[in-house]
Parts: C-alpha cells; sequence; structure tokens
C-alpha cells in the first residue's frame, strides 16, 4: 500500500521518478503545452482558442490510466470532463475541481505554451491558474486509482470549461444537482464537499468575494458635429454618469461593515466606448461596471442599489442591461468542518496553514449554492496568475498533489 508522506521537505525529481508517487510536474508541462485560451467574449477563432484539444489530452490521459470518465459537451466546442475513482472504504464523496481554460496571453515575455523549468518553477500560460492545481489533483487521482484500498472517500474530479469568462461549465453541472440540467452518470447526486483548485500557496480559503458585471447605457440624438446644439451627445451624458460613480465607488467600502476575511465591497468602471465618428455627435455609450460583492450582499440587489443612485442624481433615464456575470461570494458558514479536516492533511505535508478569505472569486461559491461545504486549495501565488510571465513554484506543485491525496485516505 502505497501509504508515503512527504513531510516537511522538498522531494528532488530524481525521488518521485524513484518512487510510486504520480508526480505532478510532467503532467503540467503537457497541460501547459497544449493552449486552451478563453477568448473572453472576443470573436477570436484559431487552435489557440477555447477548451477542445486540452478536453481530448484529459480523456486521453483517464483512458490511458483506466479511469472511469465521461465528457459533457456544454456549447459545441467546449466541454466538462468528468473522472470518478471509488474506494471500497467510502463513507462521502468528494468533488475535486479545476478548470480547462486560462487568459489571453497578450502581452506575455516568456512563450506561452513552451513548458519550461528553471530555478524550480515552472513557467507558462496557465501554469499557476490553474492548469498546476489541475496536475496536482490528475495526479492525487491517480495514485488513488492505482491505491483505492487506501482511500476513505469516492473522488469526482470535474475538469469544468470556461471559468474565466462566463463559467458556463461550472454552472451546468451545479444545475445537474438541481434537476435544472441533465445529470452526470458519475456525479448524479451532490457531492458531500468539494475543494476547488486555484493558487492559494497551500492556504485554504474559506470565504472569498464575489463579482457582478453590466453594462450601463446612455443614449442621446446623433446629428453633424458642425451643429451639435441639434443632438444630444451620449457621451456627455455618459461622463455625468461617471462622475457619480465615482464619487459612489469612493464611499462604498466605508458604508457597510467590511467582511472580516475578505475586506469591503468595491465598485469599479472597467470599460468605456462610444460614438461612430468624430464628426457625428454620439446617440449611446456604454460602461461596464465591476461590482465586488462581500459575503450577506445579493448579486441582484446591488445592481438595485447602483440604478437608485443614479436615478436620485441624473435628469435623464439610463439603460442598466441585465447582468452577464453574477459570480456570488463564498461565505464561511458551511465549510469548518471541511477545512479543518483538509488542514490536518496539509499539516501532514507542510505543517500548518492558515484559513483566509481572497478578494477574487471562484467556483466554490457555484458549488455551495447547491448547500455544499466548500473550500479553495492549491499550490501557486494568485500573485502570478495573468501575469506577462506566469510561474509556479515545482514544490508546492507537488506538495499540493501529496496533500489532495493525504486528503483522500486520512481517516476522520
Amino acid at each position: 500500500m502505497d501509504t508515503r508522506i512527504v513531510a516537511n521537505s522538498i522531494v528532488s525529481t530524481k525521488q518521485w521518478k524513484d518512487s510510486q508517487l504520480v508526480d505532478p510536474v510532467p503532467i503540467l508541462k503537457e497541460l501547459v503545452a497544449i493552449p486552451s485560451v478563453n477568448p473572453m467574449g472576443r470573436d477570436l477563432t484559431g487552435n489557440e482558442y477555447f477548451e477542445g484539444r486540452l478536453t481530448e489530452y484529459l480523456v486521453g490521459y483517464l483512458r490511458r490510466h483506466s479511469i472511469e470518465h465521461e465528457v459533457h459537451e456544454i456549447v459545441p466546442g467546449r466541454a466538462n470532463v468528468l473522472a470518478r475513482v471509488d474506494c471500497p472504504r467510502a463513507v462521502r464523496t468528494v468533488l475535486f475541481d479545476a478548470h480547462q481554460d486560462t487568459v489571453p496571453t497578450d502581452g506575455m515575455t516568456i512563450p506561452p505554451f513552451t513548458p519550461t523549468e528553471r530555478d524550480g518553477r515552472i513557467y507558462g500560460r496557465g501554469s499557476c491558474d490553474v492548469k498546476g492545481g489541475l496536475a496536482a489533483m490528475l495526479a492525487a487521482l491517480t495514485r488513488l486509482a492505482n491505491n483505492r484500498h487506501a482511500g476513505v472517500v469516492n473522488v469526482v474530479l470535474s475538469m469544468t470549461c470556461d471559468e474565466e469568462s462566463t463559467s458556463l461549465g461550472i454552472n451546468q453541472l451545479v444545475a445537474s444537482w438541481l434537476g435544472s440540467s441533465p445529470k452526470y452518470r458519475l456525479c448524479d447526486a451532490r457531492p458531500d464537499v468539494a475543494i476547488v483548485a486555484e493558487p492559494t500557496e497551500l492556504d485554504i480559503v474559506v470565504a472569498h468575494r464575489g463579482a457582478t458585471r453590466w453594462k450601463i447605457r446612455t443614449t442621446g440624438r446623433a446629428c453633424h458635429s458642425s451643429r451639435p446644439d441639434e443632438g444630444i451627445n451620449a457621451i456627455y451624458r455618459m461622463a455625468k454618469v461617471l462622475h457619480h460613480l465615482e464619487n459612489y465607488a469612493i464611499a462604498l467600502p466605508g458604508s457597510r461593515p467590511a467582511h472580516a476575511l475578505c475586506g469591503p465591497a468595491t465598485l469599479s468602471v472597467g470599460l468605456i466606448a462610444g460614438g461612430s465618428s468624430v464628426n457625428v455627435v454620439p446617440d449611446s455609450a456604454v460602461i461596464d461596471i465591476d461590482r465586488r460583492t462581500i459575503p450577506g450582499e445579493n448579486s441582484q440587489a446591488v445592481i438595485e442599489e447602483v440604478a437608485a443612485y443614479l436615478r436620485e442624481r441624473l435628469d435623464f433615464e439610463l439603460i442598466h442591461e441585465a447582468p452577464y456575470c453574477q459570480s456570488a461570494p463564498l461565505g464561511d458558514e458551511l465549510n469548518g468542518n471541511l477545512a479543518h479536516q483538509l488542514s490536518r492533511a496539509i499539516e501532514r505535508v507542510v505543517g500548518a496553514r492558515q484559513l483566509i478569505g481572497v478578494p477574487f472569486g471562484t467556483h466554490a461559491s457555484r458549488i455551495a449554492k447547491a448547500d455544499i461545504p466548500a473550500v479553495v486549495f492549491g499550490p501557486g501565488n494568485i500573485a502570478q496568475a495573468h501575469t506577462k510571465d506566469e510561474w509556479i513554484s515545482i514544490d508546492q506543485l507537488r506538495h499540493a498533489s501529496e496533500i489532495y491525496f493525504q486528503f483522500c485516505t486520512t481517516e476522520l
């Protein structure tokens, strides 16, 4: 029985090769070498974009290791892959979740899809967010499949699509448990708990902020710019909107108690567009709002609050479009026991770590909406995610995989 523990030490590449452990490093290199860029709403095509090629790799990997799996196409060319390992002594089912997609490569200073090992790091797009976590989970799942008698839980690994944009993949999986979407054969009922892979530096995220995003549009009346008095300039109107929104954003953090772990609520305007030509008075302008919510806030209510604030201060109508992102915050009301159990596994490998809150959102809050205790845990530092020279620590990558395995094989 493979019960080896990597206890507070660095395990060399040679030791990994000479042991029965499944090394996540070569897995990560293969994942990074396969582009799976999310276009993030842009009209882009080509082999670099979407998750199709990575999905094919994952299916091939699972077949080679005789791990039961299924593929659910969410939209054409984009699919969730689920894998499952059942253990004879299992008393519950754990969901491991990691997404397949990455952010675009604009501005990168390293070859994004050439995984490079240097100075104890793996460089490349997705190495940190979140192919490192995916590789660690795949390695742990493979090891469990080879040592099922050691497991005390059944494990479902969901490898979901579209996390970086509109969360199509995880939304459909959660909907399958709530009866509003076709069920998955390998996970036809809610799992007991869930661990979501994101870069946390091996700390446990028990709470995080959410994000609500929508567009605000001003309208006007177009005319020739030589006679601007005959039109209504939608950009000038938007300037007034922005003035009030800036004041609102400044006051927002102090307008309600900050969350003890996640910090305050915030608002930012991230995009603006308007007009069709410099010699035409514009009849339309639009901005994109990013409202970060804290546990206890309602995603729809925050839009209505902003709308009411602006309505009181403007003498023209605005159009608030339906939100294109409503990622709920994650509270720590349900996940205390899970965090404690995961902490025990972490301590066996790298010593004590912290329970923390973070300002960014994850799949954990969407899973928690189905009343499933969920936490976020994985290798890497969020400061390296989405960067021009994205990288992950090899030590953390291997430690994370060991911790996932220890969680699956440690008695409660």
